[in-house]
């Protein structure tokens, strides 16, 4: 919905948020449902309704839990009844500066000033670990935001005793808990009232009036922030750009001004905000984010701009270039076909407003920001937290190189007529083994990212996948895969839960970049041998349709399953009976089990 999208009315959303829910909730399906708890350490009653709004446009629907006013450390290290029961899928401790206890004063010395901030990091620390402990899901902790007055002046910052140096002491010591607890996650409210203006921000009125520790009209900034963590975590987050060109990687129309005569570099004003604009947009390959381009241009002319000796994208930086006369969806739906990708994974970043319609009209679900002026580009992008980052593996920082290696691979197979020598060629090996801490990460990011090749859409946390891969009643596997152009990653992941002599999968996905190159079949195998050394006599496989993965249907019945239930919905089960001599069903991959 545009009317969630930055930059946003503020105002607007929260006078009309009943009236944006039931639009969504009309207009939207398919949603994943999650419990949130909300537990405050000021009044959170909007901060809850808004962020519902941006969470249903995610596709998430929330069932919320919220503390009773300023409750948020009984709630956490009591027992609860009402919030055990609840059960719930993502905590979010919204706290604030004026949650912190105790300040340095004046006659304070070095060592008392440490000792505050200890019990302050201690009072933190045992909410989270009592939490984690009870509830074992992602925890969402607020940093402080910078003191709205300053007794000391500038020297507030640097003097031990100022509240701005022990506000900043604290966050650092909330990173460092961060940086070494998975399912834990910042949101950065010090650098989000900065953005809105710390005055405003903390405006005292709305505290001393209805007890909210923010200004009410910056609670949209707020609750977007907190949901782009929780799309992030329940693998919401788009994967890459689709970019034209003209005034907007570069100022000028190269066709009718030439490449000598674009706008772009640092011998005028305007240039150099154009170079910033291509610096942001190639940083975001660092963090595995895609980059393509759709222009209406010929071809030759649109890369004679990349070539631009001012140029900070060249061809090499792009997995597709659509520059040809075509309508602009088209090309972005062929650019998402290429790339085995749905159209709503990717974001378009297009200067025209008729053609950002178009697109957004033709394939729905797409985000085409309003991105402004030039110098407004990169906060309108930045602001809306596309690509949110709350894991970031090694597979992610090596995804460009992987979607080059996927073309090498599909012009490869143009020049075969049959498509088994095809595979062949490829010189496959997989390697297939139990769950192992150093992928429990990207193992988590798949389970969240895979929507088209997910079988019972199941997603699942970091926490929740380390305690899979710890219990002797389930069977984990994820699956590698590497042939002659380079290394996949880690690619299919399967979790089956064995009770009595049945393994029930919970969970199989594959990522879509490695469809039909026999990983299903070679995943199978691995399956039915681990099975067979568990004495377990039957598999009993499970699919949930949605609307995006259609195409796994009848993924079972092409493994040798027979299907013993199916319900209105579309809901089936599966079962195969394990025979004692089983053969191989993959043929064309090396499995190093």
């Amino acid at each position: 919905m545009k009317e969630l999208e930055y930059p946003f009315d503020a105002s607007y959303i929260l006078s009309k948020k009943k009236k944006i829910k039931k639009v969504l909730l009309e207009e939207k399906n398919n949603f994943i449902e999650k419990k949130i708890a909300i537990l405050g350490g000021s009044t959170t009653s909007n901060i809850k309704l808004i962020l519902e709004l941006f969470l249903l446009n995610y596709g998430i629907k929330p069932c919320f839990y919220e503390s009773e006013y300023n409750q948020y450390y009984e709630d956490a290290v009591f027992p609860n009844k009402e919030l055990e029961e609840f059960v719930p899928d993502i905590i979010y401790v919204y706290t604030t500066n004026r949650n912190i206890t105790n300040y340095p004063v004046m006659s304070d010395d070095e060592d008392s000033i440490d000792k505050l901030l200890k019990q302050e990091i201690e009072k933190f620390t045992n909410i989270w670990t009592i939490l984690t402990e009870k509830y074992a899901c992602p925890i969402i902790q607020n940093n402080f935001e910078m003191p709205f007055y300053r007794i000391m002046g500038n020297k507030d910052a640097s003097d031990i005793h100022g509240k701005v140096n022990f506000v900043s002491r604290l966050n650092m010591e909330f990173y460092k808990y961060a940086q070494t607890h998975k399912d834990f996650y910042i949101c950065d409210i010090n650098w989000i009232s900065a953005d809105y203006g710390l005055k405003e921000w903390s405006d005292p009125f709305y505290y001393h009036m209805y007890k909210y520790a923010l200004n009410v009209n910056a609670i949209p900034y707020l609750s977007f922030n907190v949901a782009n963590i929780i799309k992030s975590i329940f693998g919401k987050n788009k994967k890459g750009f689709v970019l034209d060109l003209d005034n907007t990687l570069w100022g000028g129309v190269i066709g009718d001004d030439g490449v000598d005569n674009i706008i772009l570099g640092p011998e005028e004003s305007e240039g150099q905000v154009y170079s910033e604009f291509q610096r942001y947009i190639k940083e975001h390959k660092q963090i595995g984010v895609i980059l393509n381009v759709n222009s209406k241009n010929d071809y030759e002319n649109a890369i004679s701009g990349l070539k631009h000796p001012d140029s900070e994208l060249f061809v090499d930086d792009f997995i597709s270039i659509k520059a040809n006369w075509d309508p602009k969806d088209k090309n972005f739906s062929d650019i998402a076909n290429e790339l085995n990708l749905l159209p709503e994974s990717l974001v378009f970043i297009d200067d025209n407003p008729a053609e950002r319609h178009i697109v957004t009209e033709q394939l729905k679900d797409v985000s085409a920001p309003e991105i402004g002026e030039v110098q407004n580009y990169i906060q309108n992008i930045d602001r809306n937290g596309y690509f949110e980052v709350t894991t970031l593996s090694k597979d992610d920082m090596k995804r460009n190189e992987m979607y080059k290696e996927n073309a090498k691979r599909a012009q490869l197979q143009a020049s075969f007529s049959n498509y088994g020598e095809y595979l062949k060629s490829l010189e496959m090996k997989g390697i297939i083994k139990s769950f192992e801490s150093i992928y429990i990460a990207r193992i988590a990011q798949l389970t969240n990212k895979s929507n088209q090749f997910n079988l019972t859409t199941k997603r699942y946390t970091p926490s929740a996948i380390e305690a899979s891969m710890n219990d002797d009643n389930y069977i984990t596997l994820y699956g590698k895969l590497i042939d002659k152009f380079g290394d996949n990653g880690v690619v299919s992941v399967v979790i089956g839960h064995v009770i009595d002599d049945i393994c029930h999968i919970d969970l199989w996905i594959m990522s879509c970049r490695v469809l039909k190159r026999d990983m299903e079949f070679a995943m199978m195998d691995t399956l039915v041998h681990r099975c067979q050394n568990y004495g377990i006599k039957q598999i009993k496989g499970y699919y949930y349709p949605t609307a995006k993965n259609n195409m796994v249907r009848q993924f079972y019945a092409l493994q040798g399953f027979n299907k013993i239930f199916e319900d209105e919905k579309g809901n089936t089960e599966w079962i195969y009976n394990i025979p004692e001599e089983y053969k191989n069903k993959n043929k064309f991959i090396i499995v190093e089990e």
